[in-house]
């Protein structure tokens, strides 16, 4: 059984000197951060990084996101920042972004997949950063999850999976993002989104840098095509029952292919919905599962994978999920969403 602790209120010294024991002892830990849980193990023990991939039945060419609480870390780690790193950090860290940098391979080739980069982020999250900084070491934590199912954003929607698979879950209440880092790499002077978070093309560009979305963000990873960062490859985010993203230019004509679907199938249908499309889709006989009002993103953000976590529960046929526009942390949700369907667009 693993031990559960709760930080919801505050943070406890004696608990925290215990995780940090577990982890040097090469344990895993369950922990929050400000996007999403995270399964955390010391980054430079093997024996311990494997566990990650054991617990989450994680493909091992999938690389880990390196968590750190402070800036010597990279120093230790890596062969530091260039300029355009270094003004990425100056922006957003602590916070949701990712930044790929060479590894001075002190790390567990588990961590970099045996590739010569590693991704490293500082979180904005106390009980995270307390965790880091009491443990000594930089912490390898992929999302707390099943490999293919929605990041956990709660403790309630990751605890039965994980429950015997790690050694401790860390209860900091639910995540105040919901949608994993933003993750970059410089090349050329250019900051190359691999994979879209809250941190946007948009804010990149808002401090005067070059930003470009990768190839990948709306597309499909060939087999056998090694790729940088996390999420983008191999099922994500997906739930069992069969799902479709609905993403069309204008509501009247999304609505009727909706209706027009349901009008010729015989299959229990729902969908994952806008607040204002509620009542009409309701009305056609579809169980609607709200998202949020429509320009709330960070609001659809935050629910988003705990509703695609619950669509199973419904014992569905098929589910639709409303699109969102691709721009700020829209470009991320859409990411997750084409992923969650499986390329399956109406």
């Amino acid at each position: 059984m693993s031990v559960v602790y709760d930080f919801k209120e505050n943070i406890k010294k004696d608990e925290l000197e215990k995780i940090s024991k577990t982890l040097n002892n090469g344990g895993i830990v369950v922990f929050p951060t400000e996007t999403v849980y995270g399964i955390g193990a010391d980054a430079t023990n093997s024996n311990a990084v494997k566990k990650i991939f054991d617990a989450k039945g994680r493909p091992q060419d999938n690389p880990l996101i390196v968590h750190i609480s402070n800036l010597e870390m990279i120093e230790e780690y890596t062969y530091g920042v260039n300029a355009v790193e270094k003004k990425l950090i100056e922006n957003f860290w602590p916070g949701p972004l990712t930044i790929i940098l060479k590894s001075k391979n002190k790390l567990s080739n588990y961590v970099t997949a045996g590739l010569d980069t590693v991704g490293v982020r500082m979180p904005d999250n106390d009980i995270a950063l307390n965790i880091i900084e009491a443990s000594k070491k930089p912490i390898a934590a992929p999302s707390a999850n099943v490999s293919g199912k929605p990041s956990g954003t709660k403790l309630s929607d990751i605890f039965e999976e994980l429950n015997n698979k790690v050694d401790v879950f860390v209860d900091g209440g639910n995540t105040i993002i919901g949608i994993e880092s933003t993750v970059v790499k410089v090349e050329k002077n250019v900051v190359n989104i691999l994979r879209p978070g809250k941190i946007s093309l948009e804010d990149i560009e808002k401090i005067g840098l070059k930003a470009k979305l990768d190839k990948h963000i709306f597309k499909d990873v060939k087999e056998g095509e090694k790729v940088e960062s996390p999420g983008m490859k191999h099922r994500h985010y997906a739930p069992t029952t069969k799902a479709i993203l609905v993403d069309f230019d204008d509501d009247k004509t999304m609505l009727n292919k909706i209706k027009e679907y349901k009008l010729n199938s015989n299959e229990k249908i729902g969908i994952i919905c806008y607040k204002e499309h509620e009542e009409y889709l309701n009305s056609i006989g579809l169980k609607t599962i709200v998202m949020g009002k429509r320009d709330d993103l960070s609001e659809i953000s935050r629910n988003i994978f705990s509703l695609i976590r619950s669509i199973d529960n419904y014992k569905l046929d098929v589910c639709f999920i409303e699109g969102v526009k691709r721009q700020y942390i829209g470009t991320a949700i859409m990411n997750r969403l084409i992923r969650a369907c499986g390329y399956n667009i109406l």
